[in-house]
């Protein structure tokens, strides 16, 4: 196991190389990222933090304005998401904000290193059911819809914010629409065995693509 003093290593390494290889005001913005989302933005599950190489713009920087303004990151049982919210706003004002957004999504797509495992007919047929509408059949994400690409993102953060959309930690307060339309359709899917289909059959849809 590294020692605390390897693991700071490692990680100024990541950020010095981050910074390196982008325009100064872009590695300015996104090297607090990389120690958590990975130098790419390809996540780190062990760390909680998802994949947001290749996220719809207008999505990162509604989720960054989000955490700004306290509209999530705030409740009690979100604390990854309280992690999150010092980064946004020590971004300062909403120009770096659509900066870093822009970034980000510029970054190439990533697919979940370890895909789920579940039934994908069942999977398959849920997915359309309930979630393909918003989010594009192959989890694609549709901004017009204000949904995210789903096919990017481990198994473990999809079911934490199944969960907390679900339970009332996301999408309940009046100015987040699209997570309150969310929170809605979070009560849908009856059992965890369906959500387990549903995330293998999205993240079959990552790696066809």
């Amino acid at each position: 196991m590294l020692s605390s003093k390897s693991r700071l290593i490692g990680v100024f390494a990541l950020l010095a190389y981050s910074a390196a290889s982008l325009p100064a005001d872009d590695a300015k913005l996104f090297a607090p990222c990389v120690a958590c989302h990975g130098n790419k933005g390809e996540g780190n599950p062990t760390l909680n933090a998802p994949a947001i190489a290749g996220q719809d713009a207008a999505y990162l920087e509604r989720q960054l304005r989000n955490f700004r303004s306290g509209l999530r990151g705030t409740h009690k049982s979100d604390t990854h998401g309280a992690q999150m919210r010092p980064f946004a706003i020590a971004l300062g004002d909403d120009a770096a904000v659509a900066k870093l957004a822009s970034h980000v999504a510029n970054l190439p797509k990533t697919v979940s290193a370890t895909p789920a495992s579940g039934n994908l007919h069942n999977g398959k047929n849920l997915y359309n059911g309930n979630c393909g509408a918003c989010h594009g059949g192959a989890a694609e994400g549709n901004p017009a819809l204000k949904s995210p690409r789903l096919a990017g993102f481990d198994a473990v953060y999809i079911k934490r914010q199944f969960a907390h959309f679900r339970d009332g930690v996301r999408g309940t307060q009046s100015p987040d629409v699209p997570g309150r339309q969310m929170a809605m359709m979070a009560r849908t899917l009856p059992n965890q065995r369906d959500l387990d289909d549903v995330i293998a059959f999205i993240h079959q849809q990552g790696r066809s693509k």
